[in-house]
């Protein structure tokens, strides 16, 4: 499927090459940018930590149906028909219990979906809705996108807008950052006819609202020191993984040169 996929993009490059020289090409990085927004690694965050807790729950569940079978094996020799039958339909009970609660979290309308589509999808819109603006400034014919399915070949890296991308969602969102303040001084500027007690009930409101905002940029450095750390253990890993390989390679070189030795000096 994918070769024939390829096969008909690379087709269609090469006709258009053909036919018209002058078309502008570009590609961006999908992964590459949304790692580089804050808002959606938050998201893609909470996400995994929701998806741990489900996969806690099913597995505690799987075990303790293990025990229940366990329990089972071990006594069926003291146990009556009746009871046998009555501790088999329970195990068959809490397993169709267990395979609905399964689909109900990860099912193809389940929970995992539905919450990817609220946390990740306005995120992703993001991204379209800037490639789509940079695609029309710099007037270009066709975006693809490397991180998916349509493999490139080969892409030369002057052609890739990702950076661009990046870029534009954090101006946009400065943007809005700046209305914001804006809109938030348009309101205090109305409020100066208000009673003291109104006066006082805004602000407590406006003083949470800026607590929110300090706590989400806290947790967004969280996270990406937490992903800094991450990526430094792997890198950590994979250095002592090459250590130990070099040293046993070392060893048995060691050891082969002994051999040899040996076998001349028996010689």
């Amino acid at each position: 499927m994918k070769k024939n996929i390829l096969s008909i993009v690379l087709l269609l490059i090469t006709s258009i090459t053909v036919a018209q020289k002058n078309q502008r090409i570009a590609y961006i990085d999908m992964e590459y940018i949304l790692q580089n927004i804050p808002e959606y690694l938050e998201a893609q965050n909470s996400l995994d930590a929701k998806v741990e807790k489900w996969k806690t729950r099913l597995d505690k569940e799987a075990r303790a149906i293990e025990v229940l079978k366990t329990d089972l094996t071990n006594e069926k020799a003291i146990l009556t028909k009746e009871l046998i039958e009555e501790r088999e339909e329970d195990i068959t009970i809490k397993q169709e219990s267990l395979r609905r609660l399964e689909s109900l979290y990860f099912g193809p309308n389940g929970d995992m979906y539905n919450l990817r589509k609220q946390l990740v999808k306005p995120v992703q819109d993001q991204v379209y809705n800037a490639v789509q603006t940079i695609a029309s400034r710099k007037q270009y014919d066709f975006v693809f996108d490397k991180s998916s399915e349509l493999v490139m070949l080969y892409s030369n890296k002057k052609h890739d807008i990702s950076d661009l991308v990046v870029k534009m969602i954090n101006i946009d969102q400065k943007k809005q950052d700046k209305r914001d303040k804006i809109e938030a001084k348009k309101e205090l500027l109305k409020n100066d006819n208000l009673s003291d007690e109104q006066k006082e009930k805004i602000a407590k409101k406006e003083e949470l609202k800026n607590k929110k905002e300090a706590d989400r940029i806290a947790k967004i450095k969280q996270i990406e020191e937490k992903r800094k750390q991450r990526l430094q253990e792997r890198a950590d890993k994979r250095k002592l993984l090459q250590e130990k390989r070099a040293a046993l390679l070392k060893a048995q070189q060691d050891a082969k040169k002994e051999k040899e030795q040996k076998t001349e000096e028996n010689k």
